[in-house]
């Protein structure tokens, strides 16, 4: 059964009956990468860009993992650069690459399997997107007025405070922070255990005092109205005792961003990007930052150097001979003299 908030999955196009057809074997890829370790979310996801993929297949009458060849992948391909959404943008180059992706490992199970001779997807030549800054990043004035539009003084309020919290503090992904549970706290050492983040791996972080006290707060006052027997022990709760999806956490960070007038859009993951920049701009180490993220490579987390510009600039400031006017030999560019 899917978890609270997630929606059904939808049916895998063709038929399921037909054991060489494509439906059957995609039906088989899953259940091997669910029992080979992969995560619930991993193997929902490839559930889903894999069925567009069959529902592209199906509508061009191909039905069998024999009939998909090298140019009908590349035709795949091109439909996916092609392609609107409803809202008339195209795909981004990093969601082709992980459609494309997720359509070669498929195809390279098939062959380590047995049915098909050779892989028609093993030289497809995937989009490079690159890494992209963060579209939005908050100053330190500008998350603390994020995070004092919640009321405490009313159990949502400071339960929204609380949530709002362990974003700036720890950075998690809205889905970490939506499966916390209660045995993940640790207040009295302001820690908190991120079990089977990206990767399915485990991770400790730090909270710090402040969080710490709102979280305690939260569970004092808060919590004890919002819980609905029996107590499953997740830790932040909607005001129907549920556990949160995550868009409904991504539109409750919305909101209070957008209520805080600070000119910038974003939601869970500016927290995200927030934590880091702040924490490099305080002088903290890229691999201390890797490890609060949850980042397998550094690399990913040195994109954050990037846009610690405010650091920057003060360095630059600093020891470039030439970031400064010569204001004292009244020079003006042009070779003119200050007036």
């Amino acid at each position: 059964m899917p978890r609270y908030g997630q929606r059904n999955p939808a049916p895998i196009p063709g038929d399921p009956a037909d054991p060489t057809g494509l439906t059957a074997l995609l039906a088989a890829f899953l259940s091997h990468l669910a029992v080979t370790g992969a995560s619930e979310r991993s193997v929902a996801s490839r559930r889903i860009v894999l069925s567009a993929f069959l529902r592209w297949c199906h509508d061009r009458d191909l039905r069998r993992a024999a009939e998909v060849t090298r140019p009908v992948l590349q035709a795949y391909q091109r439909h996916l650069f092609h392609h609107r959404k409803t809202d008339g943008e195209p795909i981004s180059l990093r969601s082709q690459a992980t459609r494309l992706q997720a359509v070669r490992a498929f195809f390279r199970w098939l062959c380590r399997e047995g049915h098909l001779p050779g892989n028609p997807a093993a030289d497809l030549q995937l989009p490079r997107p690159g890494f992209r800054l963060p579209r939005a990043v908050l100053t330190l004035a500008e998350a603390e007025a994020v995070l004092a539009r919640p009321d405490p003084e009313t159990p949502l309020g400071l339960r929204d405070r609380a949530l709002l919290e362990l974003l700036f503090a720890t950075g998690l992904r809205r889905a970490e922070l939506s499966h916390l549970t209660l045995s993940d706290l640790d207040l009295a050492g302001g820690t908190l255990l991120v079990r089977e983040g990206k990767g399915r791996k485990d991770r400790v972080v730090p909270m710090g005092e402040r969080t710490a006290l709102f979280v305690s707060a939260y569970l004092a006052n808060a919590r004890p109205h919002l819980v609905v027997p029996p107590d499953g022990g997740t830790l932040l709760l909607t005001a129907t005792g549920h556990p949160f999806s995550p868009d409904t956490l991504t539109n409750l960070c919305r909101r209070y961003v957008d209520e805080a007038g600070i000119g910038k859009k974003g939601a869970c993951h500016v927290f995200r990007h927030t934590m880091a920049t702040l924490m490099l701009e305080g002088g903290a180490d890229v691999r201390f930052i890797q490890q609060m993220l949850g980042h397998a490579r550094l690399d990913t987390t040195a994109l954050y150097a990037s846009v610690s510009i405010h650091k920057l600039k003060q360095v630059h400031a600093a020891t470039h001979p030439g970031a400064r006017l010569p204001r004292a030999t009244g020079e003006t560019p042009g070779g003119g003299e200050e007036s």
